[in-house]
């Protein structure tokens, strides 16, 4: 029986409250994980380009990572809503502490790299899981209440990422950032296997893209050896580069095909089609690009521009993941609430960009306090955006296509993330010079200049404008009070 002909599962009972914070609680863990290897390596990268002597290749240990995670992210869905939300969580977690053991065993970068790919893959599962979980038990109406348990978990965990990364490498060693994804993949398994049994269950059959998966991974691969190789270490027209930037667009336009012709594509084209989640999800990906890309790379101005150890570095950005924390759990309470539940974000979506386009000014005058300033203007001000991308995208669709609607807005905020941040490193590392022998790589992150971090900063408004423009663009429809 196709997904087309398949009589949908009959609707289960609601669950209370306590019953609905349990099994929240049973996601937290694995959300907490997904969202803290997107930031952990970024204090420790320049300690690790120093003792590997590879700094060329580092952008590639967050790159590698996010394209393993944006190309396996559909899938998640899908499965989740094929085989149930806890065995898709199982899986997840068993690669993810997989790709942990081969980091922390890893000899060299190559091996290191092929450790983070095997994170991605798992760790594509742990955040969307979590989000479509949470469509599961409370209605679009409610699902403010719960939503703030998710913001400040995930935001949490990218906020404390690069303190925690940077404190790690800078007194113990950084290999020990993968040991400690061991215990806590192993906690994770035991409270999802006991939380999540009283989970409804709406198991849908559907067909897994793994074409599509692969064509959408191959072009971006491409696409960032180009980006972050191109005026590096090979002239922009030079044939490497060019062949490269074919093989992304060829291949790109292979998966805008896929999409099109297949009988149950990567990302839902009734997703897509829909102006509101449309909206959502264009909206959701250029705002956390920013985010991400900031997460990453302001560590590294800190420690490279400014002068700060890794630790006082990753400290010091803890200001934007505590502001985003609380005006998303704020907000996530009041949208609801709201009648014209477009307004706020609307207003406190010019506070980043406004803050992103001061960093990029004054990036060599600022006090430590400006800083910390703008850094907090942005966190309040990003932080209204997730809980209103997350609900009216949910309010769109139905709940048998829950899991595909969250796995494509999941796909398309990592597929952008990581295509910005593959930008953000190439435009700091643009002027490096090239190292010719290991103890050049390793004095490399001295001589790089402020003027990439303040292109960085004008780059990250832009995206925060665009995602503004989305906003601005999503029709307010009342929100559901039932699963419909």
């Amino acid at each position: 029986m196709d997904a087309k002909t398949q009589t949908p599962t009959a609707e289960a009972p609601a669950l209370t409250h306590r019953e609905t914070l349990l099994v929240v609680g049973g996601v937290m863990l694995p959300v907490f994980m997904g969202s803290l290897d997107n930031t952990i390596l970024a204090g420790a990268l320049p300690i690790m380009g120093r003792e590997l002597g590879e700094v060329h290749s580092l952008p590639w240990l967050i790159t590698a990572y996010l394209i393993a995670n944006t190309a396996i992210t559909p899938l998640y869905g899908k499965i989740s809503d094929i085989y149930g939300r806890r065995t898709t969580l199982t899986i997840a977690l068993c690669l993810h502490m997989l790709g942990s053991l081969t980091c922390l065993l890893a000899p060299n970068m190559v091996v290191l790299i092929l450790g983070r790919v095997i994170q991605g893959l798992g760790s594509g599962g742990l955040t969307s899981t979590g989000m479509v979980i949470l469509g599961d038990v409370a209605s679009p109406k409610d699902r403010g209440r719960y939503y703030g348990y998710f913001s400040v978990t995930y935001t949490t965990a990218g906020g404390v990422g690069p303190a925690l990364g940077g404190f790690i490498a800078e007194h113990l060693h950084w290999k020990m950032i993968f040991w400690i994804n061991i215990p806590l993949a192993l906690i994770a398994l035991g409270l999802a296997s006991i939380l999540l049994r009283k989970l409804p269950r709406r198991e849908k059959r559907h067909q897994l893209d793994f074409v599509g998966a692969s064509l959408i991974m191959t072009a971006s691969v491409a696409f960032m050896l180009a980006i972050s190789m191109g005026g590096v270490r090979y002239g922009w027209t030079s044939p490497p580069i060019l062949a490269l930037l074919a093989v992304a667009a060829i291949v790109g336009a292979g998966f805008i095909v896929r999409l099109m012709t297949a009988a149950e594509p990567l990302i839902p084209l009734s997703v897509l089609s829909h102006p509101v989640a449309r909206g959502a999800i264009i909206a959701n990906a250029f705002g956390w690009g920013s985010i991400v890309g900031l997460n990453i790379f302001l560590p590294m101005y800190l420690q490279t521009v400014v002068g700060m150890t890794a630790t006082y570095a990753g400290l010091s950005v803890l200001v934007l993941s505590v502001s985003l924390n609380i005006s998303a759990g704020v907000t996530g309470m009041l949208l609801p609430r709201l009648p014209r539940y477009k307004v706020l974000p609307i207003v406190f979506m010019t506070f980043p960009i406004a803050a992103t386009l001061t960093l990029g000014w004054q990036a060599q005058a600022l006090t430590f306090w400006q800083f910390e300033l703008l850094l907090a203007l942005t966190g309040i001000g990003f932080g209204a955006l997730p809980p209103l991308a997350s609900t009216v995208l949910q309010n769109s669709v139905p709940i048998s296509q829950f899991g595909s609607a969250v796995g494509t807005m999941q796909f398309s905020r990592n597929l952008f993330c990581t295509m910005l941040v593959a930008v953000f490193g190439a435009v700091i590392l643009a002027g490096a010079p090239v190292p010719e022998a290991a103890e050049t790589g390793r004095q490399l992150l001295t001589n790089v200049s402020a003027d990439g971090f303040v292109r960085v900063f004008y780059v990250a408004a832009a995206s925060f404008t665009i995602s503004l423009i989305a906003v601005f663009m999503i029709e307010e429809r009342p929100l559901q009070t039932t699963h419909t």
